[in-house]
């Protein structure tokens, strides 16, 4: 990662302030070859804008698709690293003030996924470091969960407006349902290792997804609830709901109906005591609105208690459905990627979502 104050900051300086020192050789040899270029010619270098300068990030640790420390995990910027830290390929600032989010089909990922990521993950303790990621106090309940008062919030609400730029265009598995898709915001279960009966299985009560085929002109947006049940469940399934268009196991074309890329879309996520409200928005398509109460079940393969007993935090991005896994499985859609950006970049083999708003704030009533 490079500082916004310091585009050719030291290797030894950026480990000081970023978790895993989080950058790449390839883009540091670039801004490094570029900026001698510009001074060569008696220019002035264009200002690096830190994205902690047009959005709060008081509150959000980023996971990024680099592993520089080499220590076979992406590499985490935390609070308050975070606020000034920008990465040129992954993580950045255009030319309108807002947040691009970037993340190839082939790099490392999180322990429990095979999907890479540019995202941002929901850090209720702020700049406390004291409190453990996975401490109740970082993390919210709905109302019904029987310790909810040891929690740092019940329910929350979160706000972005973004526009989905890229989906990857390849994959080797094209009727697999995460195919040409991403996900751009989310709620997430904390994987507890000693759970209370019947919970703490790291599952998510809504993703947020844009789907687009390759030949069509337009995409699809709709949302997932996954069963809130043990991984080894064949019933552990994510329900899709529509918003405009489609949702993944229709590949028709959703033309008019659907959004296309670079068109913005807003929504929220409103978990008010125990019921999730949703609302999305769209200059074009108009609002759309769901209600899920997560502390019941959704329907009747699903956990009896909802999400009612879970710790959960907000996400936002841009988390790569496209993975290059290759085996037997619902996830698994085989898309291609070598692993070095500028080719996986000229193949389309990427995806990247830009943000213009993405806020935290407490619950409100409907």
């Amino acid at each position: 990662m490079t500082y916004n104050k310091s585009w050719l900051a030291t290797a030894t300086l950026l480990c000081v302030a970023v978790t895993g020192c989080a950058t790449d050789s390839s883009s540091t040899s670039t801004a490094t070859s570029k900026s001698t270029s510009a001074a060569a010619q008696g220019t002035i270098a264009k200002k690096i804008i830190a994205p902690g300068s047009v959005i709060d990030l008081s509150y959000w640790n980023i996971t990024v698709p680099t592993d520089v420390n080499k220590d076979g995990k992406p590499d985490q910027i935390k609070i308050p690293a975070i606020s000034s830290v920008q990465h040129p390929d992954f993580f950045y600032v255009d030319d309108e003030r807002s947040v691009v989010f970037t993340t190839p089909n082939k790099a490392t990922t999180t322990a429990n996924s095979s999907n890479t990521r540019s995202e941002l993950r929901q850090m209720i303790r702020g700049s406390n470091h004291k409190i453990k990621t996975h401490d109740y106090l970082n993390n919210f309940a709905v109302l019904a969960n029987p310790k909810s008062d040891k929690f740092g919030s019940i329910g929350g609400k979160l706000d972005a407006t973004l526009s989905v730029n890229h989906v990857a265009v390849n994959a080797g598995h094209p009727e697999k349902f995460p195919a040409y898709s991403a996900v751009v915001g989310q709620i997430h279960g904390v994987k507890e290792k000693n759970p209370p009966a019947g919970s703490g299985y790291g599952n998510e009560p809504i993703k947020i997804y844009y789907k687009k085929w390759p030949n069509h002109e337009t995409g699809s947006v709709f949302w997932t609830y996954e069963r809130n049940l043990a991984k080894a469940d064949p019933e552990r399934k994510d329900v899709a709901f529509p918003v405009w268009g489609y949702t993944w196991e229709n590949p028709a074309n959703p033309g008019d109906k659907g959004i296309a890329l670079n068109e913005d879309f807003s929504y929220t996520i409103n978990v008010h005591e125990n019921i999730m409200h949703l609302t999305f928005q769209n200059a074009k398509q108009g609002t759309v609105n769901y209600s899920i109460d997560l502390s019941k079940n959704v329907d009747d393969k699903d956990n009896p208690n909802g999400y009612a007993k879970e710790q959960m935090y907000f996400k936002a991005g841009i988390y790569n459905q496209c993975s290059t896994s290759d085996k037997e499985g619902f996830w698994y859609a085989a898309c291609p990627g070598t692993g070095i950006w500028s080719a996986d970049k000229a193949n389309g083999d990427y995806a990247q979502s830009t943000f213009s708003k993405i806020e935290l704030s407490p619950s409100v009533a409907p």
